[in-house]
């Protein structure tokens, strides 16, 4: 079967190109925006689902790959900021703080209509972060298409403390060690 991954994430794109599988990526049109009352959970559960979806729905004989992240600071959802002030607001609030990013991974076989869904959290600690440190680090790397503002695999990184997951592949939105097995399930073998 056909390999689609619902996203236009760059950062995703070349996640999926590590394992080595002949796929394209097509962008889901979706209204990501929360609805009243949604957890962290149920939001990317949602969103991560309704992106393959909508893919499945245009290739009738694909495996589609969703995914959607959000940021967690102090029990609020944190998005992308999509602009320098919003981002400096996030890297304020996450200075010296413990912040729970939340990743949907959904797999649809469009053929069958099975869909696997799983939500996978990774915790990221911030160091204690000067306004200097910000504004220096949004200059250079620009992050505004990240949640929280933060690109890890990239100067980012230098925000950062420590980790805590079982995944780094979670942290940049695409889980790969829980979609190797979504992916197997369907019979598809990765190695």
């Amino acid at each position: 079967m056909k390999l689609v991954l619902a996203s236009s994430s760059p950062f995703r794109r070349e996640l999926l190109a590590r394992l080595q599988l002949p796929f394209e990526a097509l962008a889901p049109e979706l209204d990501e925006t929360p609805q009243a009352g949604e957890s962290p959970e149920a939001l990317v559960r949602r969103l991560a689902i309704a992106k393959a979806q909508a893919i499945a729905f245009r290739c009738p004989d694909a495996l589609v790959i969703g995914s959607d992240q959000v940021a967690v600071y102090d029990g609020s959802i944190v998005g992308k900021p999509h602009g320098h002030e919003n981002a400096v607001r996030q890297l304020r609030s996450a200075s010296g703080k413990k912040v729970v990013l939340y990743t949907g991974l959904a797999l649809v076989n469009a053929k069958t209509g099975r869909v696997q869904c799983e939500v996978i959290t990774f915790g990221v600690q911030f160091r204690e972060l000067t306004d200097a440190q910000i504004e220096s680090y949004l200059r250079k790397e620009q992050p505004y298409g990240c949640a929280g503002s933060v690109r890890s695999e990239g100067l980012g990184i230098a925000l950062l403390e420590r980790f805590e997951g079982d995944d780094p592949n979670t942290l940049i939105g695409l889980p790969l060690i829980r979609l190797v097995r979504m992916l197997e399930n369907e019979g598809v073998r990765v190695i």
